[in-house]
């Protein structure tokens, strides 16, 4: 899914964005490429022309879009522009008049069928004026369906999804570039199906359910046993402490308070507790009882937990004779280490 979303996420870039290359699909370092964006008044409204026109010609896209309506009529888009409720610059003598607070006004494109789409004509005949020393930002807003085939098969149906794009043009700095990205907000539907497609073999669901469960209840074992030997190391410090002043007549050091606190159970608390909400989650997307895409934030739960775990598996590795002196070194140099990288 997340594969899915980001190769839809590049297709729009192609079909609306102008100036789009794939040079750009790449994160590099240095990148291969300059920031795509816009520096004249009329590279914006074409960019805005560009990209109602890929949208009108849907059926030029090889991807299977269609409009977010249930005819498969085209709905207008939203071209919504944010700015400096006052925001007037005289660089000749360096003076200005400006008020900070930020509003936002919103119109419909709204085209004829064998009319030539010109935003900036569009835009002026609404009464809306885009003073660029102003702008702060302004957005290109629409949705798109699609069905997703790929991963179809006798066991998983297609997956039906709704993509909110939104095209920004960001003037945030005023120095003369206006950044133009695309953002595309996958929403997972209920797909309506077809009459011949059997989906009976419930198998593999149900597999998948017993292993997020079977996970989610080990985990809840372990958190709740690391928690209990917490909470008695707690109830053993206080006893200690009331031994010192009883026999000792004086107080427990700061580092004999700290053995008590057992480290190692803390990591593994929290590496159950991301891995108990990264599989509730999991679980829940399978189900289809999200209506956006979570699979990025169930991947973030379940990669640090998964992290941590490892980290805990040192520990045991500290047991061998032949990798204690390796752990043991390592313990020691971790401070120096985080203080030469911070």
């Amino acid at each position: 899914h997340v594969n899915y979303t980001w190769d839809n996420r590049i297709s729009f870039s192609h079909l609306f964005l102008l100036g789009w290359d794939s040079t750009r699909e790449i994160n590099a370092y240095p990148p291969g490429a300059g920031p795509l964006a816009v520096y004249k008044v009329d590279e914006f409204y074409s960019a805005l022309d560009y990209a109602y026109a890929g949208y009108s010609n849907l059926t030029n896209a090889i991807g299977p879009y269609s409009y977010n309506n249930e005819d498969n009529n085209k709905t207008d888009p939203q071209f919504c522009t944010y700015y400096y409720k006052k925001g007037i610059i005289h660089g000749f003598n360096e003076s200005y008049e400006f008020n900070s607070e930020i509003v936002h006004k919103c119109i419909n494109f709204t085209n004829g069928e064998n009319e030539v789409f010109k935003s900036q004509k569009l835009i002026e005949s609404a009464n809306l004026e885009v003073n660029f020393a102003a702008l702060v930002r302004a957005e290109l807003l629409f949705s798109l369906k699609t069905i997703n085939f790929r991963a179809a098969g006798p066991i998983t149906p297609p997956d039906c999804f709704r993509f909110d794009v939104k095209i920004i043009f960001d003037n945030e700095d005023h120095d003369g570039q206006m950044s133009l990205t695309l953002d595309a907000e996958p929403f997972k539907l209920t797909c309506k199906g077809d009459k011949t497609y059997i989906t009976d073999n419930q198998i593999d669901q149900i597999l998948r359910s017993v292993l997020n469960i079977l996970v989610i209840l080990i985990c809840s074992v372990s958190l709740i046993l690391c928690s209990r030997a917490i909470y008695r190391a707690q109830l053993l410090k206080e006893l200690t402490c009331q031994f010192f002043r009883r026999a000792y007549d004086k107080e427990l050091s700061l580092d004999g308070r700290l053995e008590f606190l057992n480290i190692w159970y803390i990591m593994i608390i929290i590496n159950d507790f991301l891995i108990i909400m990264g599989s509730a989650i999991k679980e829940q997307i399978e189900r289809n009882h999200f209506t956006n895409d979570q699979w990025n934030i169930c991947s973030l739960f379940l990669g640090i937990g998964n992290l941590l775990v490892w980290f805990g598996v040192l520990r045991y590795l500290g047991f061998f004779k032949t990798y204690n002196v390796v752990i043991l070194t390592l313990k020691k140099a971790a401070p120096k280490i985080f203080r030469f990288s911070c």
